[in-house]
């Protein structure tokens, strides 16, 4: 079974990205791997593939470039951002099957209370909430140095669901976005779900 670090984080996006990027350099030299589970402050950040001149509206959060791949997205209070630092070299070097993995984890975690999720054409995770309408409850976007991981996923607990009215999520407008407290309609925080998403963690990735 893998030995896993676990690092959890409650700062800006700008200082956990410090810190990811020398956990990424610790992995890639050889240790071992690891899992940051954070709580951000308010900020949108953008991926390569993002529009912000169409696609960011909300001026009042700060929006950050970054390096994974995706589009523009929400990461604030109530949500659970996780970056798994995995090697690759050791598993298979696959990106496919690592994103389809990481969908797993999430679905996984998400069946542990009761919400039936699934995937789309569209990278991320998806409910129905209900009325019937398809919404995205986690968002994905990954890198990859010399075939280890960095970034990782969004799971929405309880945000402030307005939030994501200043961007276009993921660059997706034809859906909108909910949370775990949104379809149990309860007043969950990060803490009642973070033993879950680990277990679920360690059962796809030992």
């Amino acid at each position: 079974m893998a030995n896993f670090e676990y690092i959890n984080l409650k700062t800006e996006y700008l200082k956990v990205q410090e810190k990811q990027e020398q956990a990424l350099l610790d992995v890639i030299n050889g240790e071992n791997e690891k899992l940051f589970i954070n709580e951000l402050d308010d900020v949108y950040t953008a991926g390569t593939s993002a529009n912000i001149e169409t696609d960011y509206f909300n001026k009042n959060i700060p929006l950050v470039k970054t390096g994974r791949g995706g589009q523009i997205t929400y990461h604030g209070p109530g949500q659970i951002v996780a970056y798994p630092i995995l090697n690759l070299n050791n598993r298979e070097k696959d990106l496919k099957k690592y994103i389809e993995d990481l969908e797993k984890w999430i679905i996984n975690t998400l069946a542990r209370v009761d919400i039936d999720a699934f995937t789309t054409d569209d990278v991320g995770v998806w409910v129905k909430d209900t009325n019937g309408s398809i919404k995205k409850i986690a968002a994905i976007g990954i890198r990859v140095r010399k075939w280890v991981t960095f970034h990782g996923i969004a799971l929405n607990v309880n945000p402030d669901l307005e939030k994501f009215n200043g961007i276009i999520p993921c660059g997706i407008k034809t859906h909108g976005v909910t949370s775990i407290s949104n379809i149990l309609d309860k007043n969950l925080k990060n803490k009642d779900i973070e033993n879950i998403l680990i277990e679920e963690f360690e059962n796809i990735f030992k």
